[in-house]
């Protein structure tokens, strides 16, 4: 990393599904900062790589199990109090608007939603005791584009903006900051597998103003900055990493 944020050397950090892709770059780039990470994840295998790679403390959890993803936030914050909180586990499946059945709906919030506030409303009561504190939330420009085949995924994206806006208003005076972080087409192992192929990914340059494959890291290091206090007058904000992809 080319930027060292003194105030993270030693923080409690706390990342939500930080075992692969973005989640797991944002793992590696605050430990490189001397942080102390914890991370939640179902992905015990690649968990388990990725303490041996950097240090951090893995705790498993569900985080459609709302009691459990209490009790980790909990435990995160006993064991290393927590000054950052990334709430950045998400599932982008796709689906057509026709076969969508209130359980998939609802699946599909939980995955992508309600682990966000639930996870945050955990955290920000003892972050507000120890005098404030960093939560971010994690967006998609898929909404802002108008993405189809995943209306269940954009509507909780979009929901999320409305959401950062009013915890920001709400936890400001216990000096708690919420902000978003809304990445655009980042290349990642899944996307990869799934999703991308070399006509999308040609696609995808016409779309950006800046002619670069977006990656994990440059997300990541939005996260870091948002972590630290260099960002101590960001609340309540949508930052966006996109390549300028969402200009069109």
């Amino acid at each position: 990393m080319s930027v060292r944020y003194s105030s993270l050397d030693g923080a409690g950090v706390l990342i939500s599904g930080g075992a692969s892709g973005i989640g797991a770059e944002m793992v590696r780039q605050f430990a490189a900062q001397g942080a102390k990470v914890s991370f939640l994840d179902i992905d015990d295998d690649a968990a388990e790589d990725l303490v041996a790679e950097t240090g951090a403390r893995y705790l498993h959890c569900d985080l459609t199990d709302i009691a459990a993803l209490r009790a980790a936030v909990t435990a995160a914050d006993a064991a290393w109090p927590t000054k950052v909180m990334i709430n950045n586990a998400a599932r982008d499946n796709r689906h057509a608007v026709g076969d969508v059945e209130p359980e998939l709906w609802r699946r599909t919030l939980a995955l992508n939603l309600d682990h966000q506030f639930f996870g945050a409303q955990a955290i920000a009561k003892p972050m507000a005791a120890r005098g404030g504190g960093s939560i971010v939330l994690m967006g998609s420009v898929s909404w802002m584009r108008a993405r189809p085949g995943m209306v269940g995924y954009t509507t909780a994206k979009a929901a999320i903006n409305g959401m950062t806006r009013t915890l920001a208003r709400e936890w400001g005076e216990g000096g708690v900051r919420v902000n978003c972080i809304v990445p655009g087409a980042v290349l990642t192992e899944r996307q990869a597998s799934l999703w991308r192929s070399p006509e999308i990914d040609a696609g995808i340059q016409t779309a950006q103003a800046l002619k670069i494959v977006l990656s994990p890291p440059h997300v990541a290091a939005m996260a870091v900055f948002l972590g630290s206090d260099e960002a101590a007058g960001c609340t309540g904000q949508n930052f966006v990493v996109d390549a300028g992809i969402s200009l069109n």
